[in-house]
């Protein structure tokens, strides 16, 4: 099945967690990806609180795959700050493979993050975010 950020806007915590359960790793992407936060998912104020998100805060991640690493398109502009490295390894959710992305080597700001990301579809990638052990939220790019 194709999804699009609607419908994963729409989607509770549990049918997000599946998917990304349910979905290969992908390839490390290269490029520019739109992003979309997923914060309190399946309630009516998600989609809300992701375009808020989109305006003042991130717009989506540009990955360097030859060289591992990626930066966030961050603030109103979209500048392209906050590095992280990227390589496969396994997921914190299932133990499954997939495509972390690592703020702890790479980042003052952010050291205590780490995103995992699988492929959902063509271009297209679920994520997890972490703080620590502790999970924080969801998100999605799109290439």
């Amino acid at each position: 099945m194709a999804y699009d950020v609607t419908q994963l806007l729409a989607m509770s915590q549990t049918e997000l967690d599946d998917l990304f359960r349910a979905s290969p790793p992908g390839d490390i992407p290269n490029g520019s990806a739109n992003g979309t936060a997923i914060i309190a998912p399946g309630t009516k104020y998600t989609e809300s609180i992701a375009h808020l998100i989109n305006m003042f805060g991130w717009q989506g991640k540009v990955f360097d795959a030859q060289k591992g690493v990626l930066k966030n398109k961050v603030l109103v502009f979209g500048f392209e700050a906050v590095l992280a490295k990227v390589y496969k390894d396994a997921s914190w959710l299932d133990g499954q493979e997939c495509i972390v992305l690592d703020y702890s080597d790479t980042s003052v700001i952010a050291h205590y993050i780490r995103d995992e990301i699988r492929l959902i579809g063509p271009g297209f990638y679920l994520g997890k975010v972490y703080w620590a052990k502790d999970r924080l939220i969801d998100f999605c790019l799109q290439f």
